[in-house]
């Protein structure tokens, strides 16, 4: 891939889904993350290469949606949606806490990493089957110039968890934070080197 892509994880979501499962459920974000979203965008169109966007891509749900509208607008190009790039289903666990998650489940959810092909959680996706999705998105990118993907935790661990040559038990460590910014320059960088980090906290 001779493009050099920008990975960007969503800003904070809103403030009611802090704590909770939301996977694949399409939240918003909090006037907090729509701040973060907004200084995001203004870092990358003063960048020297933002006039070299050829494409802004995000998975279609409204928290990756909003920062990737901005970028394209400022960018004069239309953002494009790819659902290969949203979040893991996490079937039955959708919307609920994590502590409740915990209680009912206890240490289970390790599964995710300890059993990538067969744990899924909630009913929904294994971890084989969101890295396989993951990587195709991430094959599948436009070639040249510079790429804006703005997605989420999991679908980009994935991605630098395979351009890193990691194992999926090592997942966890590849997960960015809330508003995180990742460059990919294949000639420049080695595989999942981070370009740099949004103020950000917090874990979706």
């Amino acid at each position: 891939m001779s493009a050099k892509v920008l990975l960007i994880r969503h800003a904070q979501v809103a403030l009611r889904w802090r704590g909770r499962c939301y996977g694949q459920t399409d939240v918003g974000l909090s006037r907090e993350g729509m701040q973060q979203s907004r200084e995001i965008a203004g870092v990358i169109s003063r960048r020297r290469d933002a006039g070299e966007i050829r494409a802004v891509i995000h998975s279609g749900l409204r928290r990756a949606a909003c920062l990737a509208q901005m970028i394209a607008n400022a960018a004069g190009v239309r953002a494009q949606v790819d659902e290969r790039w949203r979040e893991r289903d996490f079937g039955r666990w959708e919307g609920r806490s994590w502590n409740a998650i915990w209680r009912e489940t206890g240490n289970a959810m390790d599964g995710m990493l300890t059993d990538p092909h067969g744990f899924r959680p909630g009913g929904g996706e294994t971890t084989s089957e969101l890295h396989a999705r993951s990587v195709c998105a991430w094959q599948a990118l436009p070639r040249g110039g510079l790429i804006i993907v703005v997605a989420h935790g999991g679908p980009i661990a994935c991605v630098r968890c395979e351009l890193a040559g990691a194992q999926a038990s090592q997942l966890a460590r590849f997960r960015p934070a809330e508003g995180e910014c990742m460059e990919w320059n294949p000639r420049e960088q080695r595989p999942g080197q981070r370009a740099g980090r949004a103020r950000s906290q917090n874990r979706a």
